[in-house]
C-alpha cells in the first residue's frame, strides 16, 4: 500500500482538472502521518464496516482499507467518485475489493443507499456541514456504533462541550442525545491542500447502548433550539414563545420538570432537556 503525499494529491487534482472549492468545503489531506493518526484514533477492528464521507482524492480511504472489513465512501462530486476506485487499485490493489463508492449527498443518504450497513464513520468533514451530517447519519443508520471525525477546531470544541461551558450549545446537546463524545486531538493547517484559515480537531464518539428516553426526538430538539436561540435569555424567556405555540404555561412546565426558570440553556444537560420534553 502507498499513501498519497503532496505530489500525488496535486497530480490527481491536475489530472481531474479539480481545484478545491469552498462551496463543497474541500481541503484535501496530503500528509500520510495525519491519516495514520486518524485511523489509529478511530480504534477500528477487522470486522468494522467504515463509512467515509467526502473521500475526495482518497488520502484517508487508502489508510482505512487495510484496517477495516469494508469501506463505503460517500462522495457528492462525480469526478472524484469516479476516480477513487482507480486510485485505490493503483495504490493498494490488495484491498481494492473492499471499497464501495456511493455518489450521493451525505445529508440525503439512507440505509437503502448503501451496499453494506456501516458500524463506524471516519471522515474529514466539510466545516460548513459537519454537525448536520453527523446527526443525520446517526439518525438514519442505527448500525453506526462509533465515529471519529475531523472538523474545524471550534466545531470540535462545541461537539464535545459539557454543560456550563461558554461553547456548549445545540450541537453539544443533540450529539449527546445519540452518543458520548470527546475531543481526540488537534490537527494543524499544513496537512491540507489548500491550507484552511482555521485549525482542525478530531472528535470521537460512541453511540449509547440504550436510548436516554423514549421522548419524541423532534419535540426535544425543538426545545433545545428554542433554549439556545437567544443565549443571554433565561430559560423562562427563551422558551416562552415555544411554550405558547405548544399551548403550555412555561412556568408550570419548568416547575414540573424541576428546572429553575432563571437558568440559561447552556447550564442544562441533555437529561434536563429530556425532562422538559417529557413533561
Amino acid at each position: 500500500m502507498s499513501l498519497l503525499g503532496p505530489a500525488e494529491v496535486r497530480r490527481l487534482a491536475e489530472e481531474l482538472g479539480i481545484r478545491p472549492t469552498k462551496k463543497l468545503g474541500q481541503n484535501f489531506v496530503h500528509d500520510p502521518n495525519t491519516v495514520r493518526k486518524i485511523v489509529a484514533a478511530a480504534d477500528l477492528t477487522e470486522d468494522d464496516i467504515v463509512l467515509e464521507v467526502g473521500p475526495g482524492l482518497g488520502s484517508l480511504t487508502l489508510a482505512l482499507l487495510p484496517n477495516a472489513k469494508q469501506v463505503v465512501a460517500v462522495e457528492i462530486d462525480p469526478p472524484l467518485a469516479e476516480r477513487l476506485p482507480q486510485t485505490v487499485r493503483e495504490q493498494d490493489p490488495e484491498n481494492a475489493a473492499k471499497l464501495h463508492v456511493v455518489l450521493k449527498d451525505a445529508m440525503r443518504v439512507t440505509g437503502d443507499d448503501l451496499p453494506a450497513q456501516p458500524t463506524a464513520i471516519v471522515a474529514n468533514l466539510p466545516y460548513n456541514v459537519a454537525v448536520p451530517v453527523v446527526l443525520h447519519l446517526l439518525n438514519e443508520l442505527p448500525t453506526l456504533e462509533k465515529g471519529l471525525v475531523m472538523v474545524q477546531a471550534e466545531v470540535a470544541d462545541r461537539m464535545a462541550a459539557k454543560p456550563g461551558s461558554k461553547i456548549y450549545g445545540v450541537p453539544s446537546v443533540k450529539l449527546a442525545w445519540y452518543a458520548e463524545a470527546k475531543k481526540a486531538g488537534p490537527v494543524g493547517r499544513n496537512v491540507f491542500w489548500p491550507a484552511p484559515n482555521v485549525d482542525s480537531g478530531l472528535v470521537s464518539f460512541h453511540r449509547r447502548e440504550n436510548p436516554l428516553s423514549t421522548v419524541d426526538k423532534a419535540r426535544l430538539f425543538t426545545i433545545v433550539d428554542a433554549a439556545f436561540a437567544q443565549r443571554r435569555k433565561t430559560l423562562r424567556a427563551a422558551l416562552k414563545g415555544w411554550a405558547e405555540t405548544a399551548g403550555v404555561n412555561v412556568d408550570e412546565l419548568l416547575e414540573k420538570a424541576g428546572i429553575d426558570p432563571q437558568v440559561r440553556g447552556e447550564q442544562l444537560s441533555v437529561i434536563d432537556f429530556i425532562r422538559i420534553a417529557e413533561v
